[in-house]
């Protein structure tokens, strides 16, 4: 069964995957409907960085988390609210985004205390979002068809890394059990070869009889009807 972190990253790449397809395949996009695409996309970040951010044993990665999920809040909620904003701006804007809200996730893999696999993908993730940052601060006049075909291809690429995460978590969360599996059978074993040693010390004069004949008969308390 998947846990919370996994089922969270589930959820995050598909919306991130599907938000990424339908960038790409819109044709003729207005501003407005770019506006609203990164919004769901900043919005669906925001969701996924709160929900991990409780997940997390120490304060540092659910402070950093909280960060992370009010900056993509607030990410989206400017940019619907901003009026008649232009393409320009739009595209200024969704590069500040992406490249604070990037750096401050690589900056927070290093003191994430996560296996060194998990750690990687993690910086490939917010490493994308500074790499969709550089690209629109490069190029801040595309236009509003191509910035959202930026922004899909980003999307689609942060969804499948992503997923790619959820499987690694629930590979990890499988070998935390076995591992929790064979302690618990060792400890029994364990218990179990103690207890029968216990009896076996108890009674070393049963022993005895076992392996000298002798010794039995010259038992008194040994009925003499077996010699019969």
């Amino acid at each position: 069964m998947l846990s919370a972190v996994s089922r969270s990253l589930v959820w995050r790449g598909l919306l991130a995957v599907a938000v990424g397809v339908i960038a790409i395949a819109w044709p003729g996009i207005t501003i407005g409907a770019v506006v609203i695409v990164f919004a769901i996309g900043a919005f669906t970040s925001g969701i996924w960085q709160a929900a991990s951010a409780f997940s997390q044993d120490r304060v540092g990665p659910v402070l950093g988390r909280l960060i992370l999920a009010t900056l993509d809040g607030a990410a989206g909620i400017v940019a619907l609210a901003w009026p008649g904003i232009t393409a320009y701006v739009l595209t200024i804007w969704i590069a500040a985004w992406a490249v604070v809200t990037g750096a401050w996730e690589v900056a927070m893999v290093f003191g994430s205390g996560e296996a060194a696999g998990r750690r990687a993908l993690f910086g490939i993730s917010g490493m994308l979002s500074i790499a969709l940052g550089i690209v629109l601060f490069a190029r801040p006049d595309i236009g509003a068809v191509s910035l959202v075909e930026v922004f899909g291809i980003f999307s689609f690429a942060a969804g499948i890394s992503s997923l790619v995460l959820a499987v690694e978590a629930h590979r990890h969360q499988l070998g935390d059990q076995v591992i929790a599996i064979g302690r618990l059978t060792s400890g029994a074993s364990n218990q179990t070869k103690g207890v029968l040693m216990e009896t076996s010390d108890a009674r070393p004069d049963r022993q005895e009889r076992a392996t000298n004949p002798r010794s039995i008969a010259l038992d008194p308390a040994f009925p003499d009807s077996v010699y019969a």
